[in-house]
């Protein structure tokens, strides 16, 4: 008679990791928030006075500072996974243009404008692109197959260019572009009514962290608005092409279906 085996122990559960959500929350709008806060939840702390010595260098510094932060975070966070998706590479151009811009030293109405820059720039591309034979939503979606296989690619290429899914892809880029317009409008009246204290000193600074957290959450919710009406114009499409199963962001079963409807030798 053998003696009863042991148990087996289970193993140990993987802990859950912080959301990225809540890392993109902290590095693009509380840290930021608190370098530009004269003081930080009422603690008395000051960035901009005891790191950056205060006065107008000071606060120019903690400006910088707070507007470069997101930038690096978006830039490494590209770099780290390795996201080829055409939303992070969007990202990553948006972070680019707002880390250039944080240099142009402005106040008052110009710095509404500057603060609105990145939308009404997309807003403008993503119109103008309709004047090409490349609305931007396609070059969204071809850079999201940069990792699959050639045939892969190619089936996404062939579902783009039929005329049903191309006219929804323009369709797509029109939402996209005047909801980002909408959204660079919103952004410029809020910064101008909000942003009324002269650059580098501490209510400019405090201004603009009050703008960035009345703004942040309406800019995201508008630019997801504008790509979500854009996804659901392609994906609508494409099933009215290729069939229910059928999904852009699914290579794979593209080029099954095309295949199956491709006439037999």
């Amino acid at each position: 008679m053998t003696a009863p085996s042991a148990p087996q122990a289970r193993p140990p559960r993987k802990k859950a990791g912080i959301p990225k959500t809540v890392w993109d929350l902290l590095f693009t709008l509380i840290i930021p928030i608190a370098i530009l806060s004269p003081n930080i939840l009422g603690s008395g702390i000051s960035i901009s006075e005891q790191v950056f010595g205060g006065g107008t260098t000071g606060n120019v510094r903690a400006y910088l500072l707070a507007a470069l932060v997101p930038v690096a975070y978006v830039l490494i966070d590209l770099l780290i996974n390795r996201t080829v998706s055409g939303l992070a590479l969007l990202g990553g151009v948006v972070a680019l243009v707002r880390g250039a811009l944080a240099f142009w030293y402005v106040d008052g109405a110009l710095f509404a404008l500057k603060d609105s820059v990145p939308s009404l720039l997309f807003g403008l591309l993503a119109l103008g692109s309709l004047l090409t034979r490349t609305p931007i939503f396609r070059v969204v979606l071809d850079a999201s197959t940069l990792t699959e296989s050639p045939e892969h690619r190619a089936a996404t290429q062939t579902a783009l260019h039929d005329a049903q899914v191309n006219a929804a892809v323009r369709g797509a880029s029109v939402a996209y572009g005047l909801t980002e317009l909408v959204s660079s409008v919103i952004n410029y009246f809020v910064n101008l009514h909000t942003v009324v204290g002269k650059f580098g000193s501490d209510a400019f600074n405090a201004q603009v962290a009050q703008a960035n957290a009345i703004m942040r959450v309406p800019g995201l919710i508008l630019s997801l608005i504008g790509v979500g009406i854009g996804i659901w114009l392609i994906q609508r499409a494409v099933k009215r092409r290729y069939g229910k199963e059928a999904d852009i962001f699914s290579p794979e079963k593209l080029a099954r279906l095309q295949d199956a409807e491709a006439p037999q030798p």
